[in-house]
């Protein structure tokens, strides 16, 4: 009877740890997974971040383009004006100039002023 009781009482504890193991593979695998899901918010936070920084700079190369237009225009319409006043003052000093085209070059003229005005707003 002893000997039933001590092969039993032994089949018993085997059992015990047999399941103990099984307990630790199964919290080994919670573990990995909940490690695997960190890792996957901490890629996804990073992909999020390079996003973002990608964006921020697309913004500003806009904003850098925009403002070499910006730019371009108002060198254009310095050009254009420095142009027609030059022709305008030597139309007049050699007199042929008519009232009426003096008066269409003086609205040409203020016309590329008020280009170099706005050029200068954007800027």
């Amino acid at each position: 009877m002893k000997y039933i009781i001590l092969i039993f009482i032994t089949i018993f504890s085997l059992s015990l740890n047999a399941q103990d193991i099984k307990k630790n593979d199964n919290l080994n695998q919670v573990k990995k997974e909940i490690t695997t899901e960190k890792l996957e918010k901490e890629k996804k936070k990073a992909e999020k971040a390079q996003k973002k920084a990608e964006k921020k700079q697309k913004k500003a190369e806009k904003a850098l383009k925009n403002q070499l237009k910006a730019q371009k225009r108002l060198d254009k319409a310095s050009k254009k004006l420095e142009s027609a006043q030059k022709k305008y003052d030597k139309l007049k000093r050699k007199g042929k100039l008519s009232p009426q085209d003096e008066v269409k070059w003086l609205k040409r003229i203020e016309g590329y002023r008020e280009d170099i005005e706005k050029a200068k707003k954007k800027i």
